[in-house]
């Protein structure tokens, strides 16, 4: 298995970081403790971590403020990764943004928050059932890459004909879609983006975290092989993740310093191949 795998030309480690539960409950409005928010990123950084996954919208404004205030200026091995194509309502709600003067404007947000000139990667997340076409959204973000304003494109959301119509057009630096041991239904797509040599994130790695019944880490097998490595069910979810193809690259989100080293540790958890279809059975 390999340990780093290139992200818009830089080979970064497979265990990344996200920065989605950085904000208060909901990911809205400020962290129960910023000041353990802050150590959370200089911590990640201090172990190794070189892929840090962010968004205007976590918050609003909130996660890109605390990781410009924790880490700038950049370490110049850190590849940024923010996303467009969603906002925040006054009471946290969800809500698209999905037009391409949308999408420009919030790569002009991240640039401003975190206090850089270029983004290294920026996420186009679709909004399912949206009104705004694929092509046109694809195009806004090739007009925004060629301003210089970011190095790669990225996609999140997409469905398996979107992401063919995108790599037919441009490069594309990664792909961010919903991929766990209890949700393998963007496999198609893994393996799309594994042949072409294009980054696969999955979000939710260990289930979604708006879901207090989580069927990852109940997994019984999981569980079973955990407990013979002497391993946390999560570091074996998230090995487990890292065996399903070399271009996965993980971003563990988590508030907490205990946490992120457990998560950090899971790169060097070894499945067997009975653990894999142990696992894979379930």
């Amino acid at each position: 298995m390999t340990s780093t795998y290139p992200l818009a030309g830089t080979a970064v480690h497979r265990v990344g970081f996200g920065a989605m539960q950085l904000p208060g409950p909901g990911v809205f409005g400020p962290p129960r403790d910023r000041a353990t928010a802050l150590r959370v990123l200089r911590r990640a950084v201090e172990l190794g971590v070189d892929h840090i996954d962010t968004a205007q919208f976590y918050g609003p404004d909130v996660a890109n403020d605390l990781i410009f205030e924790a880490l700038h200026p950049y370490p110049e091995q850190l590849v940024l990764v923010s996303k467009v194509g969603a906002r925040r309502d006054a009471s946290g709600g969800w809500l698209p943004a999905q037009r391409p003067e949308e999408l420009r404007a919030a790569v002009l947000e991240n640039l401003a928050s975190l206090s850089i000139e270029r983004i290294p990667v920026v996420n186009l997340r679709r909004h399912p059932g949206g009104d705004v076409a694929f092509a046109e959204q694809l195009d806004a973000m090739i007009a925004i890459r060629e301003e210089g304003l970011i190095g790669g494109i990225g996609l999140s959301t997409v469905t398996m004909d979107e992401y063919r119509l995108a790599v037919a057009r441009t490069p594309i630096a990664c792909v961010q879609n919903a991929f766990n041991l209890a949700d393998r239904s963007d496999l198609e797509v893994l393996d799309a983006c594994r042949v072409d040599g294009v980054a696969y994130v999955p979000y939710f790695p260990l289930g979604s975290a708006f879901n207090a019944n989580n069927p990852v880490l109940g997994n019984l097998s999981v569980q079973a092989v955990a407990q013979r490595l002497g391993a946390t069910p999560a570091q074996v979810a998230l090995a487990w993740l890292l065996y399903a193809g070399d271009n996965v690259l993980l971003i563990p989100g988590t508030s907490s310093l205990e946490h992120l080293e457990e998560n950090l540790a899971s790169a060097q958890v070894v499945l067997t191949d009975a653990d894999l279809a142990s696992i894979a059975a379930t």
